[in-house]
């Protein structure tokens, strides 16, 4: 058993594997980023309750949120050629994570914001800001403290998610594992323990993130 760690973890295989946690990462940082810019404004606009605007947005996000994040890989990989756009696979991936994970976004902003006082905004118009103004300044950093946690939970399970994009070849961890062990079965729980380790090493740390920014909010 000694000997198949030792074997699995030549130096090859483990490059190979770095660059499997190297696309892991690109595709969850991009995504994270995508995501969180887009949720942000959808929570918004959700929380504003603008005429016909809202209801729609309101509306679509619910259609995604309760639909598998795999459906949506293979639509935006197999389902977007037969309507004239065929991305590669890496943007297909980030593309269908940006989606999905901004509908959850966008009801963790609104839910943020509705959890600050309404006695700030009221402060702010009494102040002489817009409702704008208010919203932006004084509102929204509140309602981000009290997001992080939510937040930083989202963007961990967006990381572990990428190993669903496998089912579209992207040549991510577990794709990678499963082509070393293919070479060799005794390589499988070498392998499983490796991209576990990985997985957690970066889940890890954004945990280790969501702490930090708390304690410098606080």
């Amino acid at each position: 058993m000694l000997q198949n760690f030792i074997d699995a973890y030549s130096p090859d295989n483990l490059r190979y594997l770095l660059g499997g946690l190297w696309i892991t990462i690109l595709v969850s940082v991009v995504s994270i980023i995508g995501s969180f810019i887009i949720g942000s404004i959808l929570g918004v606009i959700r929380y504003v309750k603008i005429k016909y605007v809202s209801a729609v947005v309101g509306f679509v996000i619910d259609v995604i949120r309760n639909l598998p994040l795999l459906l949506i890989l293979f639509f935006t990989y197999f389902g977007l050629p037969n309507l004239g756009v065929k991305p590669e696979i890496i943007p297909a991936a980030i593309l269908a994570m940006t989606i999905f994970e901004s509908t959850m976004l966008a009801e963790i902003v609104r839910s943020g914001i509705q959890a600050v006082d309404s006695g700030q905004m009221e402060g702010a118009r009494a102040n002489g800001l817009t409702y704008w103004q208010g919203l932006w300044h004084i509102v929204l950093p509140q309602a981000l403290v009290k997001m992080i946690p939510a937040i930083v939970s989202q963007f961990i399970s967006l990381v572990k998610d990428t190993s669903l994009a496998t089912i579209i070849l992207l040549p991510e961890m577990l794709f990678r594992s499963q082509i070393i062990y293919g070479q060799n079965t005794n390589y499988i729980i070498p392998m499983f323990v490796a991209i576990a380790l990985m997985y957690f090493i970066v889940c890890y740390l954004l945990s280790l993130l969501s702490r930090y920014l708390e304690k410098r909010q606080a």
